[in-house]
Parts: structure tokens; C-alpha cells; sequence
């Protein structure tokens, strides 16, 4: 038999055969169970609020689209307030997720992003310290502040016990985007935190 030397030990030529095996099929698994950061990075989700769809989308393909989706009871905006029930238009990341919300489960995103505080800080809206607070959260990659005078705790959920009938024909919220309980574990399958999120 064969003797490859290798330092001081003398490791036999079946062995490191054995071992270079056993790292191939491991390495094979484990790309096989995780998914890859540049497939997770790849994903992002598109809200329409004129049409009234959330697609998901890997680059410029598109994935899957829900219909029927339901948004703040007041409509959309660029200069959201807190309290006004509008759903913001902007981008944004899944910041959290909750899933023990009475609306099922919570994918709350990291609202206000820095264009909607450049404009608050340039209006009024928020002072210095507030908009300094965002910037630096968003340096960090963390979410902001969700108890700025720009509202918060915005993001995707379901119903929970809610009436479907009622997410069927109006929109309710108040502010975030809301799917059937069925619609929210389908997108959870693309759908994690850090995946960007788009509301046009």
C-alpha cells in the first residue's frame, strides 16, 4: 500500500480518499439545505398598489404574483404620517418577523427609509435627532425607530381571524399590506429577513 507523507504522519492513500469523499458529500448537503446568499440576495418583492398585486420576483423573473391584496384604507403615499391609514410607497427590507401577530404573521419592514426622512427632516416633519436616528439604523443595517411622527410598524401580513369577505373588497389597513393567512405561508417561502421589498 501506498504511504503519502504528510508532515510527521503517515496517512494511507484509501484514507485520504475517504476523507476527501466524506467533504464532498457533506459540502453537497449543505448547499443542498441552505439556500445560497446570492439566491436569497436575488429575491425581491414588488407591491403594486394600482393594480392591487405583491409578485415576487428573482431578478427580472418573475416568480409568483398574489392578486386581491388589500392596503391602507386611505390609499398610498410618498409623505406618510403616523395615524393617516396610508400604506407608504418607497424601499424597503423585511426588518422582522413576527409570528405571533393577530393578523397571523407580521413581516415588518424597515420604514421610514432615507428618502422619506431626507423629505420629513426638509418639510418639518421630523427634526435633526429623528432623522439622524434612521440614517444611522440604516448604516447599520437595522431597522428604525418604528415611534417617529412618519408612523411605523408597517409591513405584510395576513388576516388572522379576519373577515375575508371584507379583504375581498376594500382595502383596511392602516398602512400595511395585507394577503389571505394562505397567500402570507406561500411568500414565505421565498421570503425572509433582509429580503427587499418594493411598494409603488
Amino acid at each position: 500500500m501506498a504511504i503519502v507523507k504528510q508532515g510527521s504522519d503517515d496517512i494511507p492513500d484509501c484514507m485520504l480518499n475517504i476523507r476527501a469523499l466524506f467533504q464532498y458529500l457533506l459540502r453537497t448537503i449543505l448547499v443542498a439545505l441552505l439556500p445560497t446568499a446570492s439566491l436569497a440576495a436575488s429575491i425581491h418583492i414588488v407591491v403594486d398598489t394600482e393594480y392591487e398585486t405583491l409578485s415576487v420576483m428573482r431578478g427580472e423573473t418573475l416568480i409568483r404574483t398574489f392578486e386581491d391584496i388589500a392596503i391602507g384604507r386611505y390609499g398610498k403615499t410618498y409623505f406618510k404620517r403616523k395615524g393617516d391609514n396610508k400604506t407608504p410607497l418607497g424601499n424597503y427590507r423585511i426588518g422582522w418577523i413576527n409570528r405571533e401577530s393577530r393578523y397571523y404573521i407580521f413581516l415588518g419592514l424597515t420604514y421610514p427609509d432615507l428618502p422619506v426622512a431626507d423629505r420629513a427632516l426638509q418639510e418639518g416633519r421630523i427634526d435633526a435627532s429623528q432623522w439622524l436616528d434612521i440614517r444611522d439604523a440604516h448604516r447599520a443595517g437595522e431597522t428604525p425607530s418604528q415611534s417617529t411622527p412618519l408612523g411605523g410598524f408597517i409591513g405584510i401580513h395576513g388576516l388572522g381571524q379576519g373577515d375575508l369577505s371584507v379583504h375581498q373588497q376594500y382595502n383596511w389597513t392602516n398602512g400595511c399590506v395585507a394577503l389571505t393567512n394562505g397567500q402570507l405561508d406561500e411568500l414565505l417561502r421565498y421570503a425572509r429577513i433582509g429580503t427587499r421589498v418594493e411598494i409603488r
